[in-house]
């Protein structure tokens, strides 16, 4: 059996001008970056994305292998196209630290990819790099301003901003810097962050122009005069310097899937720990060049999805005609308290107790007014039993059902997946987002309603430091702004070893961050890490470059 990587280093792809006109996009609107790559020169045509449907892909709560979103999506749009509908998939951009870590990739798998793999996985367009280098440009001119305004008024009493870096590195979670003699900065306490969690990256996949994304980078809130009064970009004056560093990243990226189609894969925040949607530029360039536009928003329901309907769309004044919710028997199994060594044998009351899981996806998916299709990804050790049993639940929620084959056979796998989205999207489509809760909402009463809506919690608990941010920021308005819970995504709690449903629970938030540019609340609930660590054994060790060719990159 090939691996992913063999897969797709055996495709042979289109020329990227080539899919590029298939969507009407003048070679002068396209900046290549090689033969297979490119961004493109976009200004979004609100009539045009209005015309076509959005289906978001989201998934029942993951085991450690992930549920195959990405995959699903992938599929779903290749089978649109086998169907004859016009069809474009929007993704994230994989972010270094997963692929060189546990988690592994982000294109896709077998025969259901976007190409070029090996570049969108590594180092692509440089989006990443970009990003990194505004976020730590920003943190060194801060630091710079301090070092110059030491001992006057002008210093700021308390330093906000951090750096990222694209790599699972605990040993930079929390760190002292500025040591070495007064020539070298002040000593400080520092840290930072992984790249998918910058602001930065929030605020590349929220902006709609450049003149959205010029307002909300300078808006960044850097920290705290010793007036207790707000410090911006826009204060240091930097906002045209970092601009200038994210004048290309902000364009959608242009690639193909592996058969062919055209794919915008743009921006990589991760669920877990910040809104977890590709760009809204990039959204709008699928929308407005396709009849269907197929996108995916990361982890479970709870995370990914509900941040996609209560921040991105409204920010972006979008609402999906359908949502595909991803799940396997494996998951399921996890979730009905088999061991994770055993998810793969057949286990029919296990997967009974787990489908208790996926009920609480489909209901909180219907309670936002999305019509819910459950795709399952069929493995060759799935038995007909156990999937039979998984479609006739769903039945039972009001939800469609389809198995998904997408993985080993490409669009043909994926054709009665997408008969059913366009049967919902004809018949049956959503109905305008019901948002969990309403901008003029407390933080408090946000969170609390993502908690008990959502998660199925009890009650939240706000820790000192929480507290004390609540009150900078009513000060600010920002108590108007969307909610960002930063959660493990392993639980509908903040304890990843609570698999299956929990009732009744108590989330403690122990941070509340402001993301000024982003314009959300970050609430860090649990024990999340913004900046993850590598695994005993780290992907990483299996890579090789081999006659040119990498290999081991999953």
């Amino acid at each position: 059996m090939l691996s992913d990587i063999e897969i797709a280093q055996q495709a042979k792809l289109r020329p990227i001008q080539s899919v590029a006109d298939d969507l009407n996009i003048h070679q002068d609107a396209l900046e290549p970056y090689g033969k297979y790559k490119a961004k493109i020169d976009f200004t979004p045509d609100k009539n045009r994305i209005a015309q076509s449907n959005l289906i978001l892909v989201t998934a029942t709560t993951p085991n450690k292998s992930g549920s195959g979103k990405t995959t699903t999506s992938v599929a779903l749009t290749q089978g649109l196209q086998k169907i004859g509908k016009n069809a474009i998939v929007a993704l994230r951009e994989p972010s270094l630290g997963p692929c060189f870590g546990m988690k592994g990739g982000a294109a896709g798998g077998g025969y259901s990819q976007v190409l070029p793999m090996e570049d969108i996985n590594l180092h692509f367009t440089g989006d990443f790099h970009a990003i990194t280098s505004a976020n730590n440009t920003l943190a060194a001119l801060v630091d710079n301003y301090q070092y110059n305004h030491r001992g006057k008024p002008t210093q700021l009493k308390r330093v906000l901003w951090r750096r990222v870096l694209d790599v699972n590195d605990r040993s930079l979670r929390n760190i002292l810097s500025g040591l070495g003699g007064p020539t070298n900065g002040i000593p400080q306490e520092a840290g930072f962050d992984i790249t998918p969690a910058s602001e930065i990256m929030a605020i590349l996949c929220l902006s709609t122009s450049m003149v959205d994304l010029r307002r909300r980078i300078g808006q960044i809130l850097l920290g705290y005069t010793f007036e207790g009064k707000t410090f911006r970009v826009n204060d240091l004056g930097v906002t045209g310097a970092i601009m200038a560093l994210l004048k290309d990243a902000i364009s959608p990226n242009l690639v193909q899937t592996l058969e062919g189609g055209a794919a915008f894969i743009h921006g990589g925040p991760f669920a877990n720990i910040a809104h977890g949607c590709n760009s809204i530029m990039a959204t709008y360039a699928a929308l407005q060049h396709s009849e269907y536009t197929v996108t995916e928003a990361g982890f479970g329901s709870d995370l990914g999805a509900e941040k996609f309907l209560n921040i991105k769309c409204r920010a972006a004044g979008l609402n999906p005609k359908a949502t595909v919710l991803v799940t396997t028997t494996q998951s399921l199994k996890l979730h009905g308290m088999v061991p994770e060594s055993e998810i793969k044998l057949p286990n029919m009351d296990g997967l009974k107790k787990g489908l208790l899981n996926l009920e609480r996806h489909v209901q909180n998916l219907q309670n936002f007014g999305q019509t819910v299709v459950v795709a399952l990804n069929q493995f060759h050790f799935d038995t007909e039993e156990e999937l039979q049993m998984v479609e006739d639940f769903c039945s039972g929620l009001g939800a469609a059902f389809a198995r998904n084959q997408g993985f080993s056979k490409g669009g043909d796998g994926a054709i009665e997946l997408a008969r059913k989205v366009v049967e919902i999207v004809e018949n049956n489509p959503s109905k305008p987002i019901n948002h969990t809760y309403e901008l003029e909402d407390s933080i408090e009463n946000k969170i609390e309603k993502i908690v008990q809506k959502v998660y199925g919690g009890k009650n939240i608990i706000l820790g000192e430091g929480a507290k004390t941010a609540l009150k900078q920021i009513q000060e600010m308005g920002a108590d108007k702004w969307p909610v960002c819970i930063a959660k493990t995504q392993f639980s509908f709690s903040d304890n990843a070893k609570k698999v299956g449903i929990e009732k009744d629970f108590t989330i403690r938030i122990d941070q509340l961050i402001i993301n000024a540019g982003a314009e959300f609340v970050v609430a860090v609930a649990g024990d999340i890490m913004r900046m993850p660590g590598l695994p005993k054994e780290p992907s990483a060790l299996g890579m090789d470059v081999v006659n040119g060719k990498i290999t081991g990159l999953s």
